[in-house]
C-alpha cells in the first residue's frame, strides 16, 4: 500500500512539473515589461509604455488562467500513451466543468450577483472564461486533470467493431468523461465550499505561525528534492490560494507568484505582501550552496583537489546563475545524508530569518531571474539588499558548518573518498562514444542507447518525461534498471522510488530527453 501510495505521488509530481516548467518563462518576461510601464522609468502613455502593457497584456491571461493550464499540463503528463489526446480531452472537460457548473448553480438560485468581477472575492464564486462558477481556484484544474487521465489510462486503447468503431479509443474516454463531468458539476457546487474553509483555515494556520510555518515550508521543501515530492509543497504556495489572495487594481489575485508579479506592474504599492515569503527558498541557490561547496574543496586530499575543482565550477555556476541545485546536492546527498538533513534545516532557518528582517523578493531562481525579478520591483518594495546580505551570512554558515562535520565526523563528501575521484575528459568521452568498428558514432544516439540500457531496455520503459534537471521515467521492472551505467553517462545521481526513476543530469536534461525519445522512436 505504501509503495503504491508512493508511485502515485510521484506520477503525480512529475505531471504537476510539466506546466510549472513554463511558468517562469512567463514570469521573467513580466517582469520585464514591468519595466516598460514604470513612470519612473518612462514616460507614462509613451511608446514604450504601450509595449509594455502590449506585452503584458499578452502574458497575464496564462497566470490568471492557471486552472485550465494545469487541467490540461496534468492531463498530459499522467498520460501513458496518446498525450495530445488527453491533452485535448482535458480542455474539453474542463470547459464541459464550467458550462455545467454554471448552470446548476443558476437552476438551483445559487449565482451571486455582481457589478464587477472583483465584487465576487469572498462569495465562493469567480468568473472564468466568462462563466460564474464555484471559486476553486487551481484545485480545479487539478482536479479534472487527474480524473481525465485516470480515464484516459483506462480506456484510450479500448476499440470497437463495425458501426461503432468510430467511438472507440480516445473519443470513448471523452464519452465516459461527460456523465463523470456533469456529477462534479454538481457535487462540488455543494462540496467545495467546506474544502475551501479548510483551505483558508489552513493558510491561516500557517499565516498566524509566523517563523515556524515558514521554517517547516523551507526544511520540506528542500528535504524532499531527493524523492521529487518538493514541488507537491510550493506549488500550491505559488499558485493557489493557499499562498494568498489579493486584490490589485480591482483584481483578485491568488498565490506568491500571481501577487508578486501583479504588484510588480502597480507603481502605487509601497511594500509588498506578506505572501512574499514562499518566495524565499532560492537563497540557498545562490549564496548556501557555494559555502557548501567551498567546504568541501577545502576539505578534500590535496591529490584531488584540481580533479574536485572540475566539477564543482560548473555545478556552482549551474546553482548560481540558473537556480538548479541537484547537480552540487547530488555530489553529497548518498556520501554524507547527514549533510543533507542540516542542509535543509539551515535552508529553513535562513528563509525564516529573511523573512522575519521583511525581505519581499521573488527569490526562488538564480541569480538571472532574481536580478530580472527585483531589480524592476525596487528596494523599498522588496528590500532584496537584505536578501543578499543574509545571504551572505548563509554563505559563511554553510562553509563553517559543513567544514566542521566533514572533519569532525569523517566524512566521505567529494574529494575524500578512498578512491580516485574519476572525470571523464573529452577525449575519453569521445572514445567511449566510438563504437566497436573504431569509426565514430552518432554520439547523442550513442550516450541514449547507454541510457536506455541502464533503464533496463526499451522493454522496460513505460514512459519518459523531464523536469528542469531530472530525466524521469516510469519503468515496468525496477530492479533491472542498472546505475552504475546510468552515472556513467553523466548522471549526478538515481534515485528509485517504486517504478519511477530519476535520473540527474541538471540542465542538459531537454537534450538528453530530446536523444532518448528519438532513440526509443528509432527502435519501433
Amino acid at each position: 500500500m505504501k509503495d503504491k501510495l508512493l508511485n502515485s505521488m510521484q506520477i503525480f509530481a512529475r505531471a504537476v512539473v510539466i506546466p510549472v516548467f513554463y511558468l517562469p518563462i512567463v514570469g521573467i518576461i513580466l517582469a520585464l515589461s514591468a519595466i516598460l510601464t514604470n513612470p519612473i522609468i518612462v514616460e507614462n502613455g509613451g511608446f514604450l509604455f504601450n509595449v509594455g502593457k502590449f506585452i503584458g497584456s499578452g502574458l497575464w491571461p496564462i497566470l490568471i488562467n492557471l486552472g485550465i493550464v494545469f487541467c490540461v499540463g496534468i492531463a498530459m503528463g499522467m498520460a501513458k500513451d496518446k498525450k495530445g489526446d488527453a491533452a485535448l480531452v482535458a480542455l474539453f472537460s474542463y470547459l464541459v466543468f464550467l458550462g455545467a457548473n454554471q448552470h446548476w448553480l443558476d437552476l438551483t438560485g445559487k449565482l451571486v450577483e455582481y457589478q464587477e468581477a472583483s465584487d465576487l472575492s469572498g462569495s465562493g464564486q469567480t468568473i472564468i472564461l466568462g462563466f460564474q462558477v464555484v471559486d476553486m481556484g487551481v484545485f480545479l484544474g487539478i482536479i479534472l486533470g487527474v480524473v481525465v487521465a485516470l480515464v484516459h489510462n483506462k480506456f484510450y486503447n479500448k476499440e470497437f467493431s463495425g458501426a461503432f468503431g468510430a467511438y472507440g479509443n480516445t473519443k470513448l474516454v471523452f464519452i465516459l468523461l461527460i456523465p463523470i463531468l456533469l456529477l462534479l458539476a454538481i457535487v462540488l457546487s455543494y462540496f467545495w465550499p467546506t474544502v475551501a474553509m479548510g483551505i483558508s483555515a489552513l493558510a491561516g494556520f500557517i499565516d498566524k505561525s509566523e517563523s515556524i510555518g515558514v521554517f517547516i515550508y523551507g526544511f520540506l521543501n528542500r528535504f524532499l528534492i531527493p524523492t521529487g515530492l518538493h514541488h507537491l509543497v510550493n506549488t500550491p504556495f505559488l499558485y493557489s490560494d493557499l499562498g494568498g489572495r489579493l486584490i490589485v487594481d480591482g483584481k483578485e489575485y491568488f498565490g506568491a507568484v500571481n501577487i508578486f508579479l501583479a504588484q510588480l506592474t502597480d507603481p502605487s504599492i509601497e511594500v509588498f505582501d506578506s505572501s512574499a515569503k514562499y518566495l524565499q527558498y532560492g537563497m540557498v541557490k545562490i549564496f548556501g550552496l557555494v559555502g557548501a561547496a567551498l567546504a568541501f574543496y577545502h576539505t578534500a586530499k590535496p591529490e584531488n583537489k584540481t580533479k574536485l575543482k572540475a566539477i564543482l565550477i560548473p555545478a556552482v555556476a549551474t546553482s548560481v546563475l540558473a537556480g538548479i541545485t541537484e547537480p552540487l546536492e547530488f555530489t553529497f546527498l548518498f556520501v554524507a545524508p547527514l549533510l543533507w538533513l542540516i542542509h535543509s534545516v539551515m535552508d529553513g532557518l535562513f528563509e525564516t530569518i529573511a523573512v522575519l528582517l521583511g525581505v519581499r523578493t521573488h527569490g526562488v531562481g538564480g541569480l538571472i531571474e532574481f536580478l530580472s525579478y527585483n531589480i524592476p520591483a525596487g528596494i523599498s518594495r522588496t528590500r532584496w539588499p537584505i536578501y543578499i546580505a543574509v545571504g551572505l551570512v548563509q554563505l559563511a554558515t554553510y562553509y563553517v558548518v559543513f567544514k566542521f562535520l566533514i572533519k569532525k565526523l569523517n566524512l566521505k563528501t567529494p574529494g575524500r573518498e578512498d578512491g580516485e575521484v574519476k572525470l571523464f575528459t573529452k577525449k575519453e568521452y569521445k572514445e567511449k562514444m566510438t563504437n566497436k568498428s573504431g569509426e565514430a558514432g552518432d554520439k547523442d544516439s550513442d550516450l541514449a542507447a547507454e541510457i536506455v540500457q541502464g533503464l533496463g531496455g526499451k522493454e522496460n520503459i513505460e514512459s519518459v518525461e523531464n523536469c528542469f534537471s531530472r530525466l524521469r521515467v516510469k519503468v515496468t521492472n525496477a530492479s533491472l534498471v542498472d546505475e552504475p551505467i546510468l552515472k556513467g553517462t553523466g548522471a549526478a545521481g538515481v534515485i528509485k522510488n517504486g517504478d519511477n526513476i530519476q535520473v540527474v543530469y541538471g540542465p542538459k536534461v531537454n537534450g538528453i530527453r530530446n536523444s532518448v525519445d528519438k532513440y526509443l522512436a528509432s527502435l519501433n
